[in-house]
């Protein structure tokens, strides 16, 4: 079976690449190959939706199978913040870096004990035929004091996990692959494709 992969986000190909490399007669198909794609709105109010958005769309224009994502970072302290706006918190031109600034000075006086926080992350698989597959994954932490780590992307800098006391950017791959909210729900996901291509 071809899946195309619905994103331009190098750090999740590589991370859905991982996963899912030995997984029997599945070719990973990348979005850049269909370069007319055209790109998908996320206005939705859920992960789910947007996920589910953007993976019918792309099963659409390629007649193929296609697999997205919507994940991103829930702040308690922020009321949920920033939630589905993720990838599009403050400034559309703000880079990972400016993101992570932009939460630290919010939670700036926000005592330890109240920064918890959780990736989120649900996985659509939709069909060109309309039919289709979700799966869910979550990783609980804390809102660190400051940026540490070089691994990953987008929030894990500053992504603390207490019971390894290191940043998710301070992971190597197989550890993230391990625990991470996108492996879980990538986990989940291998187990639906293992099952449609017996």
């Amino acid at each position: 079976m071809k899946l195309v992969i619905a994103t331009h986000n190098i750090g999740k190909i590589r991370e859905i690449r991982n996963k899912f490399a030995d997984i029997p007669g599945l070719e990973l198909v990348p979005l850049s190959d269909f370069p007319d794609a055209p790109e998908v709105i996320e206005n939705g109010k859920t992960f789910k939706e947007n996920a589910h958005r953007k993976a019918r769309e792309a099963a659409r224009f390629t007649g193929l199978p296609a697999m997205a994502d919507d994940s991103g970072l829930v702040v308690d302290a922020l009321g949920g913040r920033p939630g589905v706006r993720s990838a599009r918190y403050g400034q559309l031109s703000a880079a990972d870096a400016d993101r992570n600034r932009m939460i630290l000075d919010e939670l700036r006086d926000v005592p330890a004990d109240r920064r918890t926080t959780r990736f989120v992350c649900v996985i659509s698989i939709q069909f060109p035929d309309g039919g289709g597959y979700f799966a869910e994954g979550a990783c609980e932490g804390i809102i660190a004091e400051s940026m540490r780590g070089s691994h990953g992307f987008g929030y894990d800098p500053i992504f603390y996990l207490p019971d390894v006391k290191k940043t998710m950017a301070e992971l190597t791959m197989e550890e993230k692959n391990r625990i991470s909210h996108r492996a879980k729900a990538l986990d989940a996901m291998r187990k639906i494709l293992i099952k449609l291509g017996n």
